[in-house]
Parts: structure tokens; C-alpha cells; sequence
């Protein structure tokens, strides 16, 4: 039986009927991994031994008893590297981790373990989860499964190109400003970056605290919902955490569009998008409208500094939180040096890579004296004029639309610096103001995914995950997997 391209819920299905075996399951997955990661490069640690040991012990829970077996069971999943676990190195994609090895699990971890998920690895991410294209990794750069000439977005490129690539059927990424959903974008998968305090934080490596939320990358909307509903849930230890009470999202699935309400942002379908995306979205939207759905075009006239105040606001938590790796309290360090600051120095100087030096002298640059009011500052009241937009459209209208990304995936090695920042600017507001917002494929141009974005009020997942799965069960595009040939354009 071919495993690997089937979703969480069909392996649940298998494992409940007794059809198939965890073992089974993940010794499937690991064989996958050793033909293709060589090509792909989506993992920075495995963990084959544990993965089976974990799996014969689930089976053994299994033969006594399914009665109150986890939808997640048995089920391997791809963990991003900024994701604490214990006895497993947590790297972050940087050179200065290279040698971490947690003492403890990120509470979306713990609860995985709960629910009898088998983790199978860490996967790569740009540094720190600075980047867009998992081209900023200490160790590797991950490519497209559907071109691997090309990048997969990142700073979650790891995790997408995994799943899309079928090396796993599910994993965990984080976003600050789109890394869940651009990835997940441009890779043709399912990519959600739930309400800012729904899941908790405990345990992720922060990149900018105000920012930062993990979230699925999955291969359809209904395995978004049963990984998002083992990962939520108040959580004491993160102090942004929310209690949201008790919500199945699987229930949400079920939910009649008829007569939502969806506003399609001018700004988000400007001349900065590329026409063909635009025209894939609109189609999509199209099929919304015939399952009942009423939609009009909106304004979000601050949008257009959505991006200016991430990359102030952003880059200068980045310069607080990672002050704490210098050789001393955390990470490596260099062996020759004559004073603490000659260590700190040479530490953090050899073990970052360019694009963390460049985002820490930035922020550090906005948080000067000289500097705070004049950009810091202003960055601050800008995010709340740009909430602000979004609260006004919402109490008009249950969500909103837009492609994900401005571009189809690019090659590798062809953007640079703040060019690739552009990749963030349809993705950031959501961060920005805190609102959920997911993203599934709508089609293919040139044999690459295009992704359309779905943005919900604060605690709104219910919306958008049915939205999303009325239109994923009207269109096929979820079911095309990319056919993986070494150093060639992929096929659909």
C-alpha cells in the first residue's frame, strides 16, 4: 500500500480499521526521506531509531485499546528547528546551535506527544527564521519539490517542502510575517498562521515576540484542523497565551458559506502582484460566489506601510531577543580570545550568518537614542492605524482574500537582500494586526502552485477553515503532487 501521499486523516482511517501499522507508517516516511532528502535538503535532524521505537510502542497501545486514540496517532510529523525538543538538537538553522540539545519540550511538542505523534526530525529554516527563502540556513538549502531549481520560501521552507514532497504528511512551522503561508504557497500546500495567542509560544526560539505564532503546514484543510486542535489551548507559561475555550475545528469544516461575507482588498490586487496570480485568485473567488458566498472589493490604504513598519518593528525585537546568544549564556563559542566583550565579539561575528547581522545592526539602529521616535516610534502607530483598517473591514465583512505571495517561486540564488523582503508584503498584515489566516493552492502557472490567502477576524479560524474547505472540495487542486527529478523542472 503506497502510504506517503496520503493525508493525516486517510493514515487515521488505516490505523483505526487496524489496516496498517505505526511501524508501517513511519518506516514508509523514513524511506522516503533516504530516496529524496539529498534532493530536497528539508531536514537538519532525523530521528529514525526513535521514530520506530515510538511507533512499536503506539502499535502496542493500539492492539489494546483504539478507543481513545488521537487523530494524530502513530503519524509521523517534521518539526521546524526553532521548535524546542527534548534529547533532540533545536539548531534554528545557525551555527551558533549547532550543538543545542534542549532539556525540555515546546508546549505545541508536548502536546504532540500527547496525542501520540511520532516525531521523525527537525527541519531546515533560514536562520533564526530570517529569510523568506530557506536559502539562509547555516547547513542546507531546501528546494521546491516542484522545481528544484527553485526556492521553496521560507523562513518554514523546510517544513513545506517535507510535506509537499511527501517526506512527511504534516509538520509545525512558525511565522513572524508569512513564513508559514508563503512557503506553504509556494510549495501547493495547506499553510495556517492561527490567531496571534491561540497556540502557544512556550518553547519557540523568538524571532519578534509581538509577531512570532506556529501554525500546520499540511497537505488539505481538514488535516489544517486536526493538527490545529492537538496544538491550541491555554498555556500558564506563555504569558500572550489565550484560553479560547474548548473548540473542535473539524466542526468548522461542515459550516454552510452561504451568505458569508468576502472583501477583496484593492491593495492586495494591485500592479505589485504578478496578473496571473491575480487571475488564479479571482477564479477561486468565482467558485466561492456560486456556493453562495457575496463578495466586494474593500480598501486598506494603510497596507501600503504594512511592510516598511515590519521591517522596523520586526528586526528590532530580533536585536533584543537575540542578544542572549553570545558565547556566554548561550550557544558557542570562539576558543582565542583575551576579554568577555573580545568573546562576545568574535562569537557572534563567527557563528551569525549575514542576513542575522544585518537584521540585529537594523533593529539595534531603530532602538537607538537618536532613533526611537523617528522610526521606532512611528512604526508603533502606524501597526495601529493598520489594525485599525482591518477592524473597520470587519465589521462589514466575516473575511477577507488575497493571493499569498506577489511572485511565483523563484530560482535559487536570484534575490537578494531587500528584494526578497517583497516576497512578505501580501503576508505581513496578518502578523502585523494578529488575525488568523491560511492558505491553500488554486492552481498552477507553469507547472508552479499558486496559493490564495484567507484572512479571519481575531478567534475568526472557524471562518476561514470552512471557507477554505468549501473551496478545496469544489476544486482538485490539493490531490496534484510534484513529481521529484533530480536537478530538472518537476511535473505536476
Amino acid at each position: 500500500m503506497d502510504l506517503i501521499n496520503l493525508t493525516i486523516h486517510e493514515l487515521r482511517d488505516l490505523i483505526r480499521n487496524r489496516e496498517v501499522s505505526s511501524e508501517e507508517i513511519v518506516r514508509s516516511f523514513l524511506s522516503r526521506i533516504e530516496k529524496l532528502e539529498d534532493k530536497v535538503g528539508s531536514f537538519i535532524t532525523l530521528t529514525k531509531e526513535k521514530a520506530i521505537e515510538d511507533a512499536r510502542k503506539i502499535d502496542k497501545k493500539i492492539k489494546e485499546d483504539i478507543s481513545n486514540l488521537s487523530d494524530l496517532a502513530g503519524i509521523p510529523v517534521g518539526i521546524k528547528d526553532n521548535i524546542v525538543t527534548e534529547g533532540i538538537k533545536t539548531t534554528c538553522g545557525s551555527r551558533i546551535l549547532k550543538n543545542f540539545i534542549p532539556p525540555y519540550d515546546a508546549t505545541v511538542v508536548k502536546r504532540l506527544k500527547l496525542s501520540d505523534a511520532i516525531i521523525i526530525g527537525k527541519t531546515n529554516m533560514d536562520e533564526f527564521a530570517m529569510g523568506s527563502s530557506t536559502e539562509n540556513s547555516a547547513f542546507k538549502i531546501t528546494k521546491n519539490p516542484w522545481d528544484l531549481n527553485k526556492v521553496p520560501g521560507g523562513s518554514s521552507g523546510g517544513s513545506a517542502a517535507a510535506v509537499s514532497a511527501s517526506l512527511v504528511p504534516y509538520a509545525l512551522g512558525s511565522s513572524t510575517g508569512g513564513s508559514i503561508r508563503q512557503p506553504a504557497a509556494f510549495c501547493g500546500i495547506v499553510g495556517l498562521k492561527p490567531t496571534y495567542g491561540l497556540v502557544s509560544r512556550y518553547g519557540l526560539v523568538a524571532f519578534a515576540s509581538s509577531f512570532d505564532q506556529i501554525g500546520p503546514l499540511t497537505k488539505d484543510v481538514e488535516d489544517c484542523a486536526i493538527v490545529l486542535n492537538s496544538i491550541i489551548g491555554f498555556d500558564k507559561k506563555d504569558s500572550t497565551s489565550v484560553d479560547n475555550g474548548n473548540i473542535d475545528y473539524t466542526k468548522a469544516l461542515m459550516k454552510d458559506i452561504r451568505g458569508i461575507k468576502v472583501a477583496l482588498p484593492k491593495e492586495y490586487f494591485d500592479d505589485k502582484v504578478d496578473n496571473r496570480i491575480k487571475e488564479k485568485v479571482l477564479d477561486a473567488v468565482k467558485v466561492l460566489e456560486k456556493l453562495g458566498a457575496k463578495i466586494d472589493y474593500v480598501s486598506l490604504p494603510f497596507s501600503e506601510y504594512a511592510l516598511a513598519t515590519y521591517y522596523i518593528l520586526a528586526p528590532s525585537e530580533a536585536s533584543s531577543n537575540l542578544a542572549r546568544f553570545d558565547g556566554v549564556r548561550y550557544g558557542e563559542r570562539v576558543e582565542n580570545y583575551n576579554s568577555v566583550e573580545e568573546l562576545i565579539v568574535k562569537t557572534r561575528t563567527k557563528m551569525f550568518g549575514d542576513e542575522v547581522k544585518r537584521r540585529i545592526m537594523i533593529g539595534t539602529y531603530f532602538l537607538s537614542s537618536s532613533h526611537y521616535s523617528k522610526y521606532y516610534k512611528k512604526a508603533q502607530q502606524m501597526r495601529t492605524l493598520i489594525i485599525r483598517d482591518f477592524e473597520r473591514v470587519f465589521r462589514d465583512f466575516d473575511i477577507i482574500i488575497s493571493p499569498t505571495t506577489p511572485t511565483l517561486p523563484y530560482e535559487i540564488g536570484e534575490k537578494k537582500l531587500v528584494s526578497m523582503y517583497f516576497s512578505d508584503v501580501l503576508t505581513v498584515s496578518a502578523n502585523i494586526v494578529g488575525i488568523p489566516a491560511i492558505t491553500l493552492p488554486c492552481g498552477y502557472i507553469d507547472g508552479l502552485p499558486v496559493g490564495m490567502q484567507i484572512l479571519g477576524k481575531i478567534f475568526g479560524e472557524i471562518d476561514i477553515l470552512s471557507v477554505a474547505y468549501a473551496y478545496e472540495k469544489n476544486s482538485d487542486f490539493q490531490k496534484r503532487i510534484p513529481e521529484i527529478k533530480e536537478g530538472i523542472k518537476s511535473g505536476v
